[in-house]
């Protein structure tokens, strides 16, 4: 027995020995070589050079600046002044550099651990570096390295729609090994949306170094693959005509033609997003907070709006989906309605009323009793469900990052929203787009285009991403022919006929306009008032917002016009004049044939 005993220990001892041979011997020589490995070699990740967005005429709207970063060699001694020498002279080269900010950011990122060159300086231009090339390149502690900045040629213009980039934080250093390398991000429009196609990939170096990690010899080189560059079908000459065009007033403007492109989409006022790029001061950003014209909200996609009367063509549709051939009864208005035995006054915007109404003339006219009293009728669900249907209060997908989906309430919304019951006065209202109805201008250009064509396009900023062209989105939708072209002739009579709301201001186009005006509350009215103030008559944030949206050709419908004005009163009379420039400027420049102006011409019987 023992020496069984004897003989297990020692098969035991032996066998320890031996798988303890085996580790150190052979198992760790992996692990060791890879450590010596990363001894003598290093690899270096190369920066893609982010790609460009210019409009569809090729004019860039966001270009890289040609530059160059300085570095600084890490373990340089304080005491005795050696790197207060490199940066004074440094400051004596480029007198607009801060020494005490390359001080700090020095001081932070060095370390005895540190081997790499530190960056004090993000950016230098090109034509600064030129004359101090010579000099610099042949100081050993200072690394000069080619560097590209974004820069936003048309600034204001299209800040709105291209967005702006930034230092990253540590959240996106996380999420994308790209933007950690490069230190940049979108952080809105297109440059946040399509961030992942124009910062490109990282391409990569491996070296071999000295123990004092200095390059000796490339061993690996992969390049990055970079310049993915987005091209739009916004025209910047037509985006800056409309910006201009706004004056002292502030709003939205979108061109859109019926599939879907984009040709403009005006936010006024708005900010040079250049600010952005090296990051913004404090003052200027407490600027943009405070400023009451929102110039850093994006309104197209941001602003949420009463629709006002821009929504009657959608919510008789509504109706007519709801209740078939309800439309073709007749209504009767009187300046007002009531409910039951309430007192309270659901009043028309004419006070005196528009007779007997049919759906035509309700649309001309923008009467509010015909709605109110269809409405009562077909109630607030079937009047939701249809008009989310057809693109409001439901987020278009445009190509733009966090859109806004606005609000077309119903019984179910109010009650988890307020958990309170539905009234039939808030059916009325909503009706004529007041109450909790709330909408982007961008869907009520989108579904603008429903009512044009019986097609819903999905919105689209832009036209080829890197080299692939981007193709339309429609959805076709079906109606009833009959009353859908009642509704357009209504549209045409309040652009074509005197009394039409915006006939004043559309009626002599070279091309013919059908179109809606549209009043949007932003205060109620009280019971007591007998004659309503002119807008002009109230305190300009009591103004109601001007709507005016529309479409063109008449008999060929290719473009989209929607502007809106805030707190600009009426939209025949405010918002009517900004569109009929944008028509006579797509006119001048091509955007109709000539058998187009003739057609609508002979129309006019001119």
């Amino acid at each position: 027995m023992r020496f069984k005993f004897v003989v297990f220990v020692f098969i035991l001892f032996w066998a320890v020995m031996i798988s303890r041979l085996y580790h150190v011997s052979i198992k760790s020589n992996f692990y060791y070589e890879g450590l010596a490995k990363d001894n003598i070699e290093r690899k270096q990740f190369l920066k893609p050079v982010r790609g460009e967005i210019s409009d569809t005429d090729g004019n860039l709207l966001a270009m890289n600046q040609i530059g160059f970063s300085l570095s600084i060699a890490p373990h340089l001694r304080v005491k005795n002044h050696e790197l207060e020498n490199v940066i004074d002279t440094l400051v004596e080269t480029f007198p607009d550099l801060n020494r005490t900010v390359m001080l700090n950011v020095y001081k932070k990122h060095d370390s005895p651990y540190n081997h790499e060159y530190i960056k004090v300086v993000d950016f230098v231009h090109y034509a600064d570096m030129i004359g101090a090339y010579p000099k610099l390149s042949l100081l050993d502690k200072i690394k000069i390295e080619a560097e590209t900045k974004r820069y936003y040629p048309y600034g204001r213009y299209a800040a709105h729609i291209v967005g702006y980039t930034g230092r990253s934080n540590q959240k996106e250093n996380e999420k994308d090994p790209v933007v950690k390398e490069v230190g940049k991000i979108g952080k809105s429009g297109l440059e946040r949306y399509y961030n992942e196609v124009l910062e490109g990939e990282l391409g990569y170096e491996v070296s071999k170094v000295t123990a004092t990690n200095k390059a000796i010899e490339i061993l690996e080189r992969e390049l990055p693959k970079d310049n993915r560059n987005i091209k739009l079908n916004i025209d910047i000459d037509l985006q800056k005509m409309i910006y201009e065009r706004f004056g002292d007033q502030t709003g939205v403007a979108i061109v859109m033609r019926t599939n879907g492109e984009v040709l403009s989409a005006v936010s006024y006022p708005s900010y040079d997003p250049n600010m952005f790029v090296g990051g913004i001061s404090s003052k200027d950003w407490k600027a943009l907070q405070n400023d009451l014209a929102h110039p850093f909200t994006n309104k197209f996609i941001h602003g949420t709006y009463p629709p006002g009367s821009t929504i009657k063509m959608g919510m008789a549709l509504a109706f007519n989906k709801a209740l078939p051939n309800y439309l073709a009864t007749e209504e009767h208005c009187n300046g007002h309605i009531t409910l039951g035995t309430s007192n309270h006054k659901f009043r028309c915007w004419s006070r005196w009323g528009h007779g007997k109404v049919d759906l035509r003339k309700a649309i001309r006219e923008s009467c509010d009793v015909y709605f109110y009293n269809k409405s009562l009728k077909v109630g607030i669900d079937a009047m939701a469900k249809h008009l989310r249907e057809f693109g409001l209060g439901v987020k278009t997908e445009v190509d733009l990052p966090r859109e806004y989906s606005g609000v077309i309430p119903d019984k179910a919304w109010k009650m988890k929203r307020y958990k309170q019951p539905w009234y039939m006065g808030e059916t009325v209202i909503s009706a004529i787009g007041q109450g909790y109805d709330l909408t982007t201008p961008l869907q009520v250009a989108r579904y603008t285009g429903l009512i044009a064509t019986s097609t819903l396009a999905t919105p689209r900023i832009a036209r080829e991403v890197d080299g692939k062209k981007i193709e339309p989105e429609i959805k076709s939708m079906d109606f009833n022919n009959y009353y859908l072209n009642e509704i357009r002739k209504g549209m045409y009579d309040v652009c074509n006929t005197r009394k039409g709301t915006a006939y004043s201001t559309m009626s002599d186009l070279p091309i013919v306009v059908a179109g809606k005006t549209g009043t949007s509350q932003v205060t109620s009215i009280p019971q007591s008032t007998k004659e309503r103030l002119k807008e002009e008559e109230l305190a300009y944030y009591h103004r109601s917002h001007a709507w005016f949206t529309s479409y063109a050709p008449y008999d060929d419908p290719q473009y989209i016009v929607t502007v809106l004005v805030e707190h600009g009163g009426h939209g025949g009379s405010t918002s009517g004049p900004i569109a009929a420039d944008i028509y006579k400027w797509l006119y001048k420049n091509g955007y109709f044939s000539k058998a187009d102006a003739e057609a609508e011409a002979l129309k006019r019987g001119k």
